[in-house]
């Protein structure tokens, strides 16, 4: 699941590369890179197939000239082809079929243009340019398709509160219910939960971006991201106990952003320390759901958090969720730990060991295995409250295709669905 290292980096791409199938396209396209100062080396023999395998191991050029003479489905080998592009490549492609269809598929798709062989070179000269042209251009944010991006960290003020259990729960029911691309990032490095609890395999891709912050792009996101279903990503890890975690956060930073511009939902299982050690993280945050229990300690560390938040993060809107409430067994009343917090409880969860012990047998988020008991119900309930939060900052949401550029696309072209990591 994880990305390939790729050579070079955003400043370090080439300016322009082609992967021709035959001898003449080659040779008509060399006079052509060299009066655009380009080097005729990188006009590459062999065709999309060579282009993947190539690009899958170094960085994209600027503008990719690509043969797809030797494709037997070429809108399918495009795909891959957008599997290894780095974000913003120009595409032109090349081929022999003479088809207004197949060039309006290729069009919708991201192909910035789609010449026929044999080349012109007044053809060849007319696409480069303004391939070079289009990539040159400033970027701008499509208006019609933004879309607000909600960011929500679950913090247990205590260990052992459920906070695991009510995040992967809230990202389930966004993705599935919901019906919004959605990432979880699990911060509990060592000791996380959150792969286990959707019963996947936690991946490299974590600590990866933690050892390597420089890889963290869009391409790198879509790699080492685990799929849980159409709509739901995971990023976790299982670090070995004997590493410390040596990061000044700017990985997690990263990831943060990389989030808002690929997902529209973002839940954040972070423990206690994580936010302490790395406040920058509470930075962009829309939502905090403080995890508790009706005990003394819970309710110590509740107000401790909550000024915290009050002092670090006056921006985010601070839900309170007492979980696994028993009212007959409680150490402190619910109205003396409202005193005490001197703040309500928004919702609270009912403690139900049989419905924690199903979803574990299964193999399933909480809320996914229990939507018949009352504990679903509350977790429903605050799924639609968080959902329900506006956020200030506007972003673009990418498509499939967003590492191509997608500003020469017909008016009436459509885009594709984020690719699946």
């Amino acid at each position: 699941m994880n990305a390939p290292w790729k050579t070079g980096g955003p400043g370090a791409r080439d300016q322009f590369a082609a992967f021709l199938c035959d001898d003449a396209s080659i040779e008509a396209l060399r006079p052509i890179v060299g009066e655009m100062g380009w080097q005729s080396e990188k006009c590459h023999k062999g065709g999309l197939r060579n282009a993947v395998q190539s690009l899958a191991i170094s960085a994209s050029p600027n503008i990719l000239l690509v043969d797809l003479s030797e494709s037997g489905d070429p809108l399918s080998d495009i795909n891959a082809l957008a599997e290894v592009c780095e974000p913003g490549t120009v595409v032109i492609a090349v081929g022999q079929v003479n088809d207004v269809r197949l060039y309006r598929d290729l069009v919708a798709s991201g192909i910035h243009d789609y010449l026929l062989k044999p080349l012109q070179p007044a053809a060849l000269r007319d696409a480069l340019a303004h391939a070079q042209a289009v990539f040159s251009a400033p970027r701008v944010q499509d208006a019609g398709a933004s879309k607000s991006h909600i960011s929500t960290a679950v913090i247990g003020t205590r260990g052992g509160v459920g906070a695991s259990t009510i995040a992967t729960s809230l990202a389930w029911l966004f993705s599935a219910d919901f019906k919004l691309p959605t990432a979880l990032l699990d911060l509990d490095i060592h000791f996380g939960t959150g792969a286990l609890c959707l019963d996947l395999e936690p991946g490299r891709g974590l600590t990866d971006a933690i050892e390597n912050p420089s890889r963290i792009d869009g391409l790198f996101i879509e790699r080492a991201m685990i799929r849980a279903n159409d709509n739901l990503a995971i990023l976790s890890a299982e670090a070995p106990i004997n590493a410390p975690l040596l990061t000044d956060g700017s990985a997690f930073v990263q990831l943060e952003e990389e989030f808002r511009a690929a997902f529209e939902m973002t839940v954040v299982d972070m423990p206690r320390n994580m936010l302490i050690n790395f406040p920058q993280l509470a930075a962009n945050l829309n939502v905090a759901v403080l995890v508790t229990e009706m005990t003394l300690a819970s309710a110590r560390d509740t107000i401790r958090l909550l000024s915290w938040f009050r002092g670090n993060a006056p921006q985010t809107r601070v839900i309170v969720v007492a979980n696994k409430v028993q009212t007959a067994l409680a150490e402190i009343s619910k109205t003396d730990f409202e005193a005490s917090i001197e703040t309500r409880i928004d919702m609270a969860i009912p403690y139900d060991l049989k419905a924690a012990s199903m979803a574990a047998k299964l193999g399933q988020t909480f809320a996914d295995a229990n939507r018949a008991a009352k504990a679903g119900a509350v977790l429903r309930d605050l799924a639609r409250e968080i959902a329900a939060t506006e956020e200030d900052v506007v972003v673009a949401k990418p498509s499939l295709l967003g590492k191509f550029d997608l500003k020469a696309m017909m008016p009436k072209a459509k885009k594709k669905a984020p690719a699946s990591s």
